[in-house]
């Protein structure tokens, strides 16, 4: 419980934080598919080691959504990606922003391609430990890259972002 005048920051709690951003995005995304008459299966990986944290069915069609977020204001102009998203059918990253007040959405930031295609290239910069060891050395994460904001598409709202991710318009 927090203390009475205390309020929740979004650093000391970000691992809570990104677990409420999910439960919105999937009810957000949800209400959508359900206003299209679509049925969705969501499926949530234990870990994120194969470059996705949830994977969403509709239509035949399978989304590996490797989710990220940031609240509008944020100075945050990159993320670090993990390559085995590529292998994954319909790989693609979301990146929610959101009010860092309410933590309603926001908008989106789209990286991705059509239903069944895999993710594009994922360029060559490679990611680092964000800490380094005993010497301060911050060794390479072979499998991460890093991709500025400007690589991702901005989408206004959730009905644009089903749009991109299952290509159907609202019927």
């Amino acid at each position: 419980m927090i203390p009475s005048g205390k309020q929740l920051d979004h650093t000391s709690a970000s691992s809570l934080r990104e677990q409420y951003i999910e439960h919105v995005f999937l009810g957000a995304i949800s209400q959508e598919v359900w206003r299209r008459n679509i049925e969705m299966d969501v499926l949530r990986s234990h870990t994120d080691q194969s470059g996705y944290d949830i994977l969403l069915d509709a239509m035949g069609i399978q989304r590996h959504i490797q989710l990220k977020s940031s609240f509008d204001g944020a100075k945050t102009s990159r993320q670090k990606i993990n390559i085995k998203l590529s292998s994954k059918p319909g790989g693609c990253v979301v990146w929610m922003r959101f009010d860092e007040t309410d933590l309603s959405l926001t908008s989106f930031l789209w990286l991705g391609e059509r239903p069944g295609e895999p993710l594009s290239d994922l360029g060559d910069k490679v990611a680092k430990h964000s800490k380094g060891n005993a010497s301060g050395f911050k060794a390479e994460r072979s499998s991460i890259r890093v991709l500025n904001k400007g690589d991702f598409t901005l989408v206004d709202n959730v009905s644009d972002l089903v749009d991109l991710l299952f290509g159907v318009a609202p019927s």
